[in-house]
């Protein structure tokens, strides 16, 4: 499981900025994503080879009357909760301040690893005049600046030294095949969508064995099954709450709830309450499984009480294409979980969308493809020289991933990305699965991002 660090502090210590700096590899692919973008929720960080959940809590603000108001609290405890590494900033421009004290003492007591960092300090030379935060009491304190990247590799260092270590999985016995492991799927959605009815549908389903296990996560439980002798685990993530009917400060509390459901799946199945329409928050889910590059499912729970609203159902269906905008690749299913209707053809969807979430792609069919790609819209002309495509590999599964080796990677517009990305997928047959195509330049020397 992916480990998760959590930002806190007051607004304006540079929190977002320090964000941006750290989830700069991933930052396109979560911009494409509506609310995300506006909230700068979380990201992806990759550093060393290693890999992290990077998530921005807000700025603490509590009502000049208090020390904290009670939405403030429960964020704290809702980062504390959900993360695995916490890291306090502190503005080192604007001094040590009761705000900061009183973060810091709350942080001592908990049973996690905390990062202590001062922001906004340019240079050795200015950490002197930021040394009152050693009033703070921590062993260590780092002085960084998120803007121009002081101090960033040793906070770096130490957050890497401080998350759990990646886990190694268990070697068969000598002359065993290893299992087939269970399919992992996530099923995401807002308050009352009808995730626990389609759960129940499931598990009551004709052959079905099913046993509860408690999951990792304070809202998730775990159910594996079985059905036509295979394994899935089902993960219902309850707790999601509709940022309209919460408190300041709780309106994220969504994604700390389901970011862990999400990084433990292979596929994410987003339930939507078709009576209900597409809300924003629906879209916020759908773009934690993107961003996570997960498989995805989209199931439009409720679909028979659309059955004599055609208005509903015209506006459901223009709510699918706003999804296959960000999405292409995820199949719908219309289903009632109350009715059962549509219900059995879920599972057997998952087993599709699982099987080329796993697709390995010939070379040479891979390499036909892009050639025949290229021939057919020419790559553009990049200050009088033309890109280049020498071939093309697959490097990984889960999503399918492939590195294209090109003259200028840097050159390739997104345009001209996202030609080849969706070209690529029709032609090796994904239909039904995200795939990653990063560019590369043949020497290796300079690598360019990737978008599903």
């Amino acid at each position: 499981m992916t480990p998760i660090v959590a930002i806190v502090g007051r607004p304006n210590t540079g929190k977002s900025t320090l964000f941006n700096r750290l989830t700069r590899s991933r930052q396109a692919l979560v911009d494409d994503l509506p609310g995300v973008t506006r909230d700068r929720l979380y990201g992806t960080v990759v550093w060393d080879q290693r890999r992290f959940i990077l998530i921005d809590t807000g700025g603490f603000d509590p009502p000049a009357d208090q020390a904290f108001a009670a939405e403030v609290h429960a964020q704290i405890e809702l980062a504390l909760t959900e993360a695995d590494l916490v890291l306090f900033l502190a503005d080192g421009k604007a001094g040590l301040s009761p705000a900061d004290q009183e973060v810091a003492r709350r942080l001592r007591r908990v049973d996690k690893p905390v990062i202590y960092a001062v922001n906004k300090v340019d240079g050795a030379e200015k950490e002197d005049a930021a040394q009152e935060f050693q009033a703070l009491g921590v062993e260590r304190l780092h002085f960084v600046s998120a803007a121009h990247g002081y101090g960033i590799r040793d906070l770096m260092d130490d957050i890497l030294d401080h998350l759990p270590p990646e886990e190694e999985p268990e070697a068969p016995a000598e002359g065993e095949e290893p299992p087939a492991p269970p399919v992992r799927v996530a099923l995401l959605g807002r308050p009352n969508v009808g995730k626990s009815s389609l759960l129940n549908a499931l598990v009551g389903a004709p052959r079905v064995v099913v046993s509860d296990v408690p999951g990792t996560t304070r809202d998730a439980i775990d159910t594996p099954i079985t059905r036509d002798g295979k394994e899935y685990v089902l993960i219902d993530t309850a707790g999601i709450r509709r940022q309209g009917r919460v408190d300041r400060g709780l309106e994220k509390a969504g994604v700390f709830r389901s970011l862990r459901a999400v990084e433990r799946s292979h596929l994410v199945v987003a339930v939507i309450d078709a009576d209900a329409g597409l809300a924003d928050q629906d879209l916020r889910l759908v773009g934690q499984a993107i961003a996570a590059q997960r498989a995805l499912i989209v199931a439009l729970n409720k679909w028979d009480l659309l059955a004599r609203r055609p208005e509903a159902q015209k506006a459901m269906d223009d709510a699918i294409q706003r999804i296959a905008k960000i999405a292409p690749w995820a199949p719908v299913l219309k289903l009632s979980a109350k009715t059962g209707r549509g219900v059995d053809k879920l599972l057997p969807l998952v087993d599709q969308v699982y099987e080329e979430y796993g697709t390995r792609m010939g070379t040479s069919p891979l390499n036909q493809a892009l050639e025949t790609l290229t021939e057919r819209h020419h790559p553009p002309m990049v200050k009088g020289r033309r890109i280049k495509f020498f071939y093309a590999t697959q490097v990984g599964v889960r999503p399918p991933r492939v590195v294209a080796f090109v003259n200028d990677p840097e050159a390739v517009h997104f345009s001209y990305h996202r030609y080849l990305l969706n070209g690529l997928r029709e032609a090796m047959g994904l239909t039904k699965s995200p795939l990653v195509l990063d560019f590369r330049a043949r020497t290796g020397r300079r690598e360019r991002g990737s978008r599903t």
